[in-house]
């Protein structure tokens, strides 16, 4: 339960080593989190993310979900609600994979979008089940501004996006009086360890600044969140940009 001040004291991380995933609990951390944990498919991994999360008062554990491995979903999140109400669910796991490659190759696609939109798809609802089952909880969404409008450059990824976006808008609103609710979390690129490598582009920005947006729009309330906010200016610019000109854009 939240305390007297409204601040979460018990949160998750599905996607435990994400890079922004761990800079929200640290933020939720430093404003009274006391119970967090960390769930994923490395161990070991995990326990070292949660050695770096560790303080005094602070209980870090690690808990085992596989966003692919839908079947047993039901199972593993159960697990990971037993013995504590949570206060924030943070799904923060995403693959990026290689544009040309998934071009070239169906089953690369295919993996893209298992994770990235079917393993959300099947974990959402069931955390938000659950969330519902103890009558409160907010549930954080790591999108991208890559699904505001999809583009020729990383349309399989992309559309994961885009795709997951329309699923949490529904889901939102199916939650509207149950006590749970939801945020979309919409950066542009972030200096993390899945882009390492890559050329940074305007707007791009860090980690610890999405998680400080995030946290701020769970306080306000807010169901979208925008990183850098001057985002949702330039993607409201972009929609509307006419078809044959938007695919002559270096984007």
């Amino acid at each position: 339960m939240r305390n007297a001040l409204g601040s979460a004291q018990s949160v998750l991380v599905l996607g435990g080593t994400s890079d922004i995933g761990l800079a929200i609990a640290r933020q939720l951390r430093d404003r009274g989190a006391r119970r967090i944990v960390l769930a994923g498919r490395d161990p070991a991994a995990l326990e070292r993310s949660a050695d770096g999360l560790r303080r005094a008062g602070t209980e870090v554990t690690v808990g085992s979900f596989d966003a692919d491995a839908v079947e047993g979903h039901q199972e593993a999140l159960a697990k990971l609600f037993a013995g504590c109400d949570v206060d924030v669910v943070v799904a923060a796991w995403g693959v990026l994979g290689d544009q040309s490659a998934a071009e070239a190759d169906a089953a690369l696609a295919v993996a893209v979008a298992r994770t990235n939109y079917l393993g959300a798809v099947s974990a959402l609802t069931i955390c938000t089940n659950l969330l519902r089952a103890q009558g409160h909880g907010a549930v954080v969404v790591l999108s991208s501004v890559a699904g505001e409008r999809v583009r020729r450059s990383n349309y399989v990824y992309g559309s994961t996006k885009a795709g997951l976006d329309g699923f949490c808008q529904g889901l939102a609103a199916a939650l509207v009086g149950s006590g749970v609710s939801l945020v979309v979390v919409r950066p542009g690129f972030v200096a993390t360890k899945m882009t390492a490598g890559m050329k940074e582009v305007p707007f791009s920005t860090t980690p610890e600044a999405v998680a400080e947006a995030t946290v701020a729009g769970l306080t306000a309330g807010r169901s979208v969140v925008w990183v850098p906010g001057p985002l949702r200016l330039v993607m409201a610019v972009l929609r509307h940009v006419p078809t044959p000109l938007f695919r002559r854009l270096p984007l």
